[in-house]
């Protein structure tokens, strides 16, 4: 059964934005390198070291498709828009780190803070309340926006999967830069991006990767969202 597509409002033309990605050499940020490129944009990858990120993008580029690799300052300084897809270890201190070079723009954070034992993936507390909270207190020249957390790796990498059935739960204090976020969404094949509230509604976003960790495990699919009556 199909969503009911409603008048949407207006997006940005983002088409010529320049996607930075920290964590580009990750499975999640990896597959959205992979994505953006095929889309038309211009995409970079960084890591700790610049010799990592361009092996990365190396490993990424491919027919159709260029990706660019660097050390993460650099990347976090040419990118227009910047993508968060690093492990929860580190997350704070590493965008500390790069406060300068991220200052006036969208960040955009899909990290989902998780556990895994015996009984599965299960939320991990944080202290400012989600991932995507922590980056605004560490970024407060930053616009942070919280998007990308249900999308599956393992689909975004197989380009014999030439759509991606899923919506995108978009979260920000910014409606400018979740318009964006949006539109971004909006450029890989078969994603739409939905506006989901405001930051403070990050933490369950997040937390709701453990579920389809879950549904996964349980039906072997590689689960997504659809949002109905939108």
């Amino acid at each position: 059964m199909g969503f009911v597509t409603s008048a949407a409002p207006s997006l940005p033309d983002v088409s010529s934005l320049a996607i930075g990605i920290l964590g580009g050499s990750g499975p999640q940020g990896g597959g959205l390198a992979v994505r953006f490129a095929l889309a038309g944009h211009r995409v970079l990858v960084g890591s700790r070291s610049a010799e990592r990120g361009r092996d990365a993008a190396a490993k990424l580029s491919g027919a159709g498709r260029l990706v660019e690799g660097g050390d993460n300052a650099d990347v976090a300084e040419q990118a227009d828009v910047v993508i968060v897809a690093v492990p929860w270890e580190g997350h704070g201190e590493l965008l500390a780190d790069l406060r300068k070079q991220l200052a006036g723009k969208i960040v955009i954070d899909c990290v989902n803070p998780m556990g895994f034992d015996k009984g599965g993936a299960f939320a991990l507390p944080v202290e400012e309340g989600s991932a995507a909270q922590q980056a605004a207190a560490v970024l407060p020249d930053s616009t942070v926006v919280g998007a990308f957390h249900h999308v599956s790796a393992v689909l975004l990498m197989d380009e014999s999967v030439a759509s991606i059935d899923t919506d995108i739960l978009v979260v920000g204090d910014d409606r400018p830069a979740t318009d964006t976020v949006i539109a971004l969404a909006n450029r890989i094949p078969g994603m739409r991006g939905i506006y989901a509230g405001k930051l403070r509604n990050a933490g369950q976003v997040e937390a709701l990767t453990a579920n389809l960790i879950s549904v996964n495990r349980r039906y072997k699919a590689h689960a997504g969202l659809r949002v109905t009556d939108v």
